[in-house]
């Protein structure tokens, strides 16, 4: 048997076997570290692992931990959290409830439009989910809406964020997609048009709005059809008067903070870490004025953006073991090959990517599956010419869609925690459907006008200039830590002078001498 049958043998069982210990329930980081270390030994036994691929892990995670795009992360998290506890949610939902419930289906549309705005404000999906439940749910039981319908709206509302901007997994699907493009412009040799994590953000936003509007026209549809699953709210008139002031107060400060965030990215004031930093702030004061912000809130919001950002960058440090030990076996040649082959040609690929990215999104979190597949998928696919912007948004949506869809969507075992036990497991399933077959209606639509992603991203940022296919262009810092050698050998520096900062040279090169930091490094600090 050949060294390299041999080597994509074993990265397929790598594969599996990490995909297997998920499922058994370890957590993702040690899993896929654990069984990479694993696999690597027997690969280097076996002499088709180079281990010296290895050496390169602490200068990649210190290449992690000075990425300036994914600061984002940390600070949308806090954004949230800070949104969450200052109770703008609430008042939100409560004021559109009232403004929208006096005619049928109103309740159902206020759910998907405060969606909208939590997602554009917080970028956060689990909480989302759980807040509107807890708030809206009784709210309409007690109004007479049909469980299902009510279970559904919530459900596909909370989602949101997993595609409106400002979406934590947007950030690491452009953070990656920066890298992979390069990539594939050195494998072609033809310059590709460049992508970043503002051009997606901005990207996903008509998509975004178009799924609110499927929800929308879905739940006036139901008003029409069947009037009784979604009855009118009755108001007395005291809440009739005062209505239009709350309204105002609710509605005013995260429509701020939105133009704030987003506005800024828009318009080219602000990249994406920049605005978060403007919204981390902006929640701040939100809450201040909200008269909601204490030394106690402020504890819980540090201590929960803590433990969410070293979970999700432990999940990228584990992944990074994973991602090398697979390339170094020759696991990204073989997922190239079977891309290639995939009949359809590119269509093929693209769907087969989606399909497997769709199933694993019944087991694993999205950001753990974006920073698995992405990295050893997405060269290829953009070197068969294939945008890396449109890739992005089908992938948010896609993931979006595996998100809600039963049995074992994320977002249904959200509902069913805050549902009360008359509302049956069933009904949570059944209501989840067509707000599914809607997810699929917007990939459609996308995948036959890509311009739906794309037009609006070349109107913002006309003076893009495209990636260049040199050898060793610069690529996203995080798709540089998920990135392995082929062949074994030592990693190349790209352009980037920070990763020929951080790369180890070959043996026997000498130092460049004069080099402060350099030096520090050397010596231990």
């Amino acid at each position: 048997m050949s060294s390299l049958l041999l080597g994509e043998i074993l990265a397929i069982a790598l594969f599996l076997a990490g995909t297997f210990g998920v499922l058994l329930g370890y957590p993702i980081a040690f899993s896929l570290a654990g069984f990479s270390l694993i696999f690597a030994g027997l690969g280097w036994a076996l002499g088709v692992f180079d281990p010296i691929i290895l050496t390169s892990l602490p200068s990649r995670y210190f290449g992690l931990m000075t990425n300036e795009v994914l600061v984002a992360v940390p600070l949308f998290i806090f954004m949230g959290a800070v949104l969450e506890r200052s109770k703008i949610a609430e008042a939100l939902l409560e004021t559109m409830g009232q403004l929208f419930g006096t005619m049928r289906g109103g309740l159902a549309i206020s759910v998907v439009i405060v969606g909208a705005l939590l997602a554009a404000s917080t970028g956060v999906v689990g909480a989302t989910v759980v807040t509107m439940g807890l708030l809206s749910l009784p709210a309409m039981m007690r109004a007479g809406y049909d469980p299902k319908l009510a279970t559904g709206v919530i459900c596909a509302s909370g989602t949101l964020g997993q595609i409106i901007p400002p979406s934590v997994i947007l950030i690491f699907i452009g953070d990656l997609l920066m890298g992979a493009n390069q990539l594939a412009a050195q494998r072609t040799g033809r310059p590709v048009d460049p992508v970043s994590v503002g051009d997606l953000f901005v990207g996903a936003f008509l998509p975004g709005l178009g799924i609110v509007a499927l929800y929308i026209l879905y739940v006036i549809g139901m008003a029409v059809v069947r009037p009784a699953s979604c009855p009118a709210l009755q108001m007395d008139e005291a809440e009739r008067a005062s209505l239009g002031r709350r309204f105002l107060r609710a509605l005013v400060p995260p429509l701020l903070l939105i133009v704030a965030v987003l506005g800024s990215i828009l318009v080219g004031l602000a990249t994406p870490t920049e605005a978060a930093s403007i919204g981390a702030i902006g929640a701040v004061v939100l809450a201040a004025l909200n008269r909601a912000l204490s030394f106690r809130m402020m504890l819980g919001v540090m201590r929960n953006t803590a433990v969410i950002s070293a979970l999700v960058f432990g999940i990228v440090l584990g992944v990074s073991v994973f991602s090398l030990v697979f390339r170094g076996l020759g696991g990204e040649h073989l997922v190239e090959q079977a891309l290639l082959g995939m009949p359809g040609g590119t269509i093929g690929a693209v769907v087969g990517v989606m399909l497997v990215m769709f199933v694993l999104g019944f087991f694993m979190d999205t950001i753990e599956i974006v920073l698995i597949v992405v990295p050893i998928t997405a060269p290829a696919i953009i070197a068969m010419g294939v945008d890396p912007l449109w890739l992005g948004v089908m992938i948010g949506i896609n993931l979006q869609t595996a998100f809600l869809t039963p049995p074992v969507g994320f977002a249904l075992f959200y509902m069913r925690a805050v549902a009360p036990a008359s509302i049956t497991t069933g009904d949570i399933y059944r209501g989840i459907i067509p707000f599914v077959c809607l997810q699929a209606i917007a990939l459609a639509a996308l995948w036959l006008v890509p311009q739906t992603a794309t037009w609006l991203p070349k109107v913002v940022f006309p003076d893009a200039v495209p990636a260049a296919a040199a050898p060793g262009g610069g690529g996203s810092v995080l798709d540089d830590i998920l990135q392995a050698p082929m062949g074994g050998g030592t990693p190349a520096p790209s352009g980037s002078p920070l990763d020929q900062l951080l790369s180890p040279p070959p043996p026997g090169d000498r130092q460049p001498e004069g080099d402060p930091v350099l030096d520090r490094l050397l010596r231990g600090g």
